[in-house]
């Protein structure tokens, strides 16, 4: 929990950084600029890395409170079951998010600088 926690403020810290001191701010934050940034592998590694341990770092922090505050032991099992379960197919579903995202889907028509990266693609 000690090492995951000093690994999320730096990887929070770095995401907000980035997205909201660099460029143009908050302004600048659109679908082009998450699409630039996804085709990035050390953005999406960045990305997933702060996925995996933002969930598991939460899960065993309700898992603890489950602990704690749950007597009834079948009740306990069914929660942190519950808990496990739902933070695995959000790790799953986030990462295939981050690795499968294709910002060229969309019909772009607008002249933004994806159409132009996309039309470019083929």
């Amino acid at each position: 929990m000690r090492v995951s926690g000093v690994l999320l403020i730096i990887l929070i810290f770095g995401h907000l950084f980035v997205n909201l001191m660099l460029g143009e701010g908050i302004h600048g934050l659109d679908f082009g600029f998450v699409a630039g940034k996804l085709a990035s592998p050390f953005w999406q590694w960045w990305d997933v890395l702060m996925l995996w341990l933002a969930l598991i770092h939460g899960a065993n922090g309700m898992r603890t409170i489950v602990n704690d505050y749950v007597t009834h032991k079948g009740t306990r099992k069914v929660l942190v079951w519950a808990l496990w379960l739902s933070a695995g197919f959000l790790i799953l579903l986030g990462t295939l998010v981050v690795f499968t995202f294709d910002p060229c889907i969309p019909n772009l028509s607008d002249g933004s600088v994806l159409t132009e990266i996309c039309s470019a693609q083929g």
